[in-house]
């Protein structure tokens, strides 16, 4: 069964709350290819997040942000799947 991208974003939602953070829906006016979602975290970290279905592919702007924001030393990940969002939260778990 293939699961909505909405889905996985509102367990995503979720996992942020279950760790005690925040998550903010983000679109940008005068750039695109901008992550989804913007998770912070009660150790201060701030999260650059794309959601994506499991087989679902970064447009060129989504890699090139990507990109961007991990050369700056931002934290960036692309979660495709309840599962990935699940390591990805049990990874945090200690904060």
């Amino acid at each position: 069964m293939n699961t909505s991208e909405r889905s996985i974003e509102q367990h995503f939602i979720w996992a942020v709350l279950m760790l005690g953070g925040k998550t903010y829906k983000f679109r940008s006016v005068t750039q695109n290819g901008v992550a989804d979602r913007i998770a912070c975290l009660p150790d201060g970290s701030t999260w650059f997040v794309e959601i994506k279905q499991a087989k679902g592919k970064l447009s060129k702007l989504q890699t090139l942000f990507a990109a961007d924001v991990i050369a700056l030393r931002q934290t960036y990940a692309c979660l495709r799947s309840k599962e990935d969002i699940n390591e990805w939260m049990y990874a945090r778990k200690g904060l």
